[in-house]
């Protein structure tokens, strides 16, 4: 079980601003049975995700692009939490939780933090 201390917002905004490195590092297969498994995509929408399973690449940004048009207040926090699922992915949710969003705005900055 993963602790995710975020809001679905803050996560949308991270994910905005990391899509391209998203995109281009996620093998989107087996995080989009998680997202099927907890209800964050229906049938209709995993069907049309299994359009592009010959190339992840493109199948991982029509995700995304749905997940950003989606309404469920919990796609991004289970998004979060699949990637968690991922051991090969541990760089990914470090650069996730290494962005800060500016308080009142809608401003992502990437926030390094050293072990002292």
């Amino acid at each position: 079980m993963f602790i995710v201390i975020e809001s679905n917002a803050s996560l949308k905004l991270k994910f905005q601003k990391l899509h391209g490195t998203i995109v281009e590092s996620v093998n989107p297969g087996s995080i989009i049975n998680f997202l099927f498994q907890e209800d964050v995509i229906d049938p209709k929408v995993m069907r049309r995700l299994q359009r592009f399973s010959d190339d992840p690449q493109e199948q991982c940004e029509e995700l995304l692009t749905l997940l950003h048009a989606s309404q469920n207040q919990q796609a991004f926090v289970q998004l979060y939490v699949a990637i968690k699922h991922e051991s090969n992915l541990q760089w990914l949710v470090d650069r996730i939780d290494n962005l800060h969003i500016e308080p009142g705005t809608n401003t992502v900055n990437v926030c390094f933090l050293n072990a002292l």
